[in-house]
């Protein structure tokens, strides 16, 4: 889809800003509904999901009801399966026996979807958003205008360097481009990866297994005390649930940050079978001799520093309270995502409200506005929703609520209760 022009005082329903999975899955929702006319506006020329990180065999970490709208629709035309029975392949994933899409195919599945939207402008990119006669204004840098009476904000998060890389120079990367410059930081002599979620394990491995042929030294480094496992148990499970949505966002804000803190081992461990295969690896590469690749826990990031092609690393053993340093050619960082307030909400910080730490004080039913159901935000609450604002899982659950709310009635049944287990007294 191209950028169009809005040049009539035509006024939306809602303007969807930035298009990544959820908000497409917004998109895919409300298609069949006549009562809604909205419009989701990509300053990407196409859809794009984690490109960088699209390693041979890397998948999900959630089943295929997952995607973009089956939990809210499992009859959508948009569902995960019906793009596989247009591609051909539905019998093949069904012998394949895997509930868990490959993220290459994942993101194959949003563009097919994205390419049957007529709602979507892809390359149109927003300058900034006020408020005019009780609307909200959407101003693209091409000079449109999109007017409406919600916002649905859908930017992402953002790949975050730590404080001790600012202003860093050298060829050094986030791991979100590390498919595209692989080539290069293997023909260095030695390669550092920091951080240690599913993405640092996926390129240690890949990096790890092609060690031999490239001849580099590898160190991996974590500020944990271990590299942890993602906890996937079905009653941890029953935290991405309504009712501990309803529980968690109940919770005194103090009490919410701690959490967010504590439970982060519940979304960003690493997959426990990868680990394994990690191990085995290892196990296996140092038959022949001991294996270059160094796993340095317990390691926090101090500082960094670049000269004549070498970054010099330095760290403190949090437990032994003792620092040291380590030197190495390539540098990637699998230091997360970071949400950052788009810089466009600028004219109508006024109309927003924000916690005590100064983020979105995203109100239950996902508005960030002062008036609680005219700017919605996708993904980016984990201070106020838990574990569930990023799952894919809960994506097609929070739009079904966000629909409700646009509309004033329930199109999508929203579910209440799914959980076993009690969470409040």
């Amino acid at each position: 889809m191209t950028a169009l022009a809005d040049t009539t005082d035509k006024t939306y329903d809602f303007v969807g800003i930035g298009l990544g999975p959820f908000n497409l899955g917004l998109a895919c929702l409300t298609e069949p509904i006549a009562e809604l006319d909205g419009v989701f506006l990509e300053s990407k020329p196409s859809f794009e999901w984690h490109s960088g990180m699209f390693l041979e065999g890397a998948h999900l970490q959630t089943p295929f009801m997952s995607d973009l709208v089956t939990l809210a629709d499992p009859t959508s035309p948009y569902s995960f399966l019906s793009y596989l029975k247009e591609s051909g392949r539905l019998y093949s994933f069904y012998i394949r026996e895997n509930f868990y899409p490959l993220r290459v195919e994942y993101d194959d599945y949003c563009r097919w979807a994205a390419n049957k939207l007529d709602s979507v402008r892809f390359g149109t990119t927003v300058a900034e958003v006020t408020y005019e006669n009780e609307v909200y204004v959407v101003r693209t840098e091409a000079g449109e205008l999109y007017r409406a009476r919600h916002l649905v904000l859908g930017t992402g998060t953002q790949p975050y360097v730590p404080e001790a890389c600012a202003g860093l120079g050298g060829d050094f990367i986030h791991n979100s481009r590390y498919m595209q410059n692989k080539a290069a930081l293997q023909a260095k002599e030695s390669i550092t990866l920091v951080g240690s979620g599913q993405s640092a394990a996926e390129i240690f491995h890949d990096l790890l297994s092609e060690i031999d042929v490239h001849g580099y030294r590898l160190n991996w480094v974590t500020r944990s005390p271990r590299f942890f496992p993602l906890e996937y148990t079905k009653l941890t499970l029953e935290m991405t649930s309504p009712e501990y949505i309803d529980y968690f966002h109940a919770l005194p804000e103090p009490t919410r940050y701690r959490l967010q803190s504590e439970q982060k081992g519940l979304f960003k461990g690493i997959d426990g079978d990868l680990i394994n295969e990690i191990f085995d690896l290892l196990y296996q590469k140092n038959l022949a001799g001991p294996v270059p690749a160094r796993l340095l826990t317990n390691s926090a990031l101090q500082s960094v520093r670049h000269e004549n092609g070498t970054y010099t690393l330095g760290l403190r053993q949090q437990e032994q309270v003792k620092d040291y340093e380590l030197q190495s050619q390539g540098l990637i960082l699998a230091t997360g995502y970071h949400y950052t307030e788009p810089r466009f909400l600028a004219p109508v910080r006024d109309r927003l409200r924000y916690d005590a730490q100064g983020n979105f004080d995203v109100a239950r039913n996902y508005a960030i506005d002062t008036t609680g159901r005219g700017i919605f935000l996708q993904n980016a609450g984990v201070h106020t929703h838990s574990i569930t604002s990023p799952d894919l899982g809960m994506g097609a659950y929070r739009n079904a609520y966000i629909i409700r709310e646009l509309l004033g009635t329930e199109y999508y049944p929203v579910e209440k209760t799914i959980a076993f287990q009690e969470f409040s007294v």
